[in-house]
């Protein structure tokens, strides 16, 4: 089983208990299946659950390099260096990053607003970037948009590898199949 989940933001990646915050058990997720992966309380978006081991170790494997997609809101608007130097992977405190795609959105994408809002300072302009990575260190993204000077305020994974977020509310799951290629 394949279940596609739009974690909310403030959610816990799992389903035990977790003081002053919901977890994955909140929200009447079939039962007998993981996430493969995490998705760190602050962030929103596509968390994919199973219940087939092998599925689950080929996502989180790193050396398997599927892709992952975030929508992220940062701090002021990035120039062509800025957006080259995440292209090329910036070095972090454990090393360098490998290279990604990144590209900056012409407009806001269409999410529902969150809760509770970014905040909100009416002299720094922020802009939206579509990143695909091939890597998923812990809060990666966060920390290579902070390296190139634009700190991000929100953070929305929108695709793991073929599953996509695209339909499914916050805090609501959807049951698919196994896709016939993944990856």
């Amino acid at each position: 089983m394949i279940v596609l989940f739009n974690k909310p933001y403030g959610v816990v990646t799992q389903f035990s208990a977790h003081p002053g915050h919901k977890t994955l058990a909140d929200f009447g997720l079939p039962k007998r299946v993981y996430a493969a992966g995490r998705l760190d309380h602050d962030s929103e978006g596509l968390v994919v659950l199973t219940d087939d081991g092998a599925l689950q170790h080929q996502l989180t494997e790193p050396r398997h390099y599927h892709k992952r997609t975030y929508l992220t809101q940062v701090e002021r608007v990035p120039d062509d260096a800025a957006l080259e130097k995440l292209r090329r992977g910036p070095r972090l405190s454990d090393g360098p990053t490998r290279p990604c795609r990144v590209q900056l959105l012409s407009r806001e994408p269409d999410l529902p607003p969150r809760d509770p809002p970014i905040r909100f300072r009416k002299n720094v302009p922020t802009a939206w970037l579509e990143l695909t990575l091939t890597e998923g260190r812990n809060r990666q993204v966060r920390r290579m948009t902070a390296a190139i000077g634009h700190p991000t305020l929100r953070l929305v994974r929108a695709r793991v590898g073929p599953f996509l977020l695209e339909g499914i509310a916050s805090g609501e799951h959807r049951v698919v199949p196994r896709p016939p290629k993944l990856f």
